[in-house]
């Protein structure tokens, strides 16, 4: 049973009452454990998809299945549920809390998940930045933090709740290239040890290059779909 489904979704956005179809009539899958590219140039649907994957957006028509659930059709409730118990996130732009240390950052998604006691929360908050190679900066706020450094807070954070599936939105576009290829190599290590499904929406192509699987889009349309050994 594949993790995501997308069964001929389109998308169509209306600005001053002019139509925009952002997606046309997609339909791939999306299978557990894979670390998979959405690539394409601006305006071709990636971040579209992402949005639509996430719980952030819903189709305009089609059907979306994550772990065999239609989330399509969803309430706002419902798909906040979604996001907060079997989603994690990064963003390019670390969307951390400028007042929150790296460990209340991390710690902040299990508090809202609520599940958890005190002393398991912040257990698992520390484990998991040791885990990114955070262990001495747990106190630091993101000012005093690289971009580097709070990519990877953003990566626990994410990854801090035991998520199926990450969905990550140009997560190397604020990096230097080294800091950057870090950064990648890290996820997909924590891709393999984890079993995470990480999809990520770029058009860089380093970001490509680790992928194991990349679906290119171009005017809302795929263009391939390729799998590599």
């Amino acid at each position: 049973m594949s993790l995501v489904k997308l069964e001929n979704v389109s998308k169509i956005y209306h600005t001053n009452a002019v139509e925009f179809p952002a997606l046309k009539d997609i339909s791939f899958s999306i299978e557990n454990g894979e670390f998979l590219s959405i690539a394409g140039p601006s305006g071709s649907g990636k971040t579209t998809i992402l949005n639509i994957i996430g719980c952030l957006d819903s189709p305009s028509s089609g059907r979306v299945l994550l772990d065999n659930s239609d989330i399509s059709k969803k309430s706002d409730n419902e798909l906040a549920d979604i996001r907060r118990y079997n989603l994690g996130f990064i963003f390019q732009t670390f969307n951390l809390i400028p007042i929150l240390s790296a460990f209340e950052n991390v710690e902040f998604p299990l508090i809202l998940k609520g599940d958890l006691s005190t002393a398991d929360r912040r257990q698992a908050a520390e484990n998991i930045l040791i885990e990114v190679g955070l262990k001495d900066f747990l106190n630091r706020k993101p000012s005093e933090m690289s971009g580097g450094q709070q990519q990877r807070v953003a990566i626990a954070r994410a990854l801090v709740k035991r998520p199926k599936l990450i969905l990550a939105d140009e997560p190397t576009a604020n990096l230097d290239s080294k800091t950057g290829q870090e950064v990648l190599e890290l996820m997909k290590s924590l891709n393999e040890k984890t079993g995470a499904t990480f999809v990520f929406s770029t058009h860089d192509k380093m970001v490509m290059d680790y992928a194991q699987r990349i679906i290119g889009l171009r005017d809302g349309q795929i263009e391939r779909d390729e799998t590599r050994g």
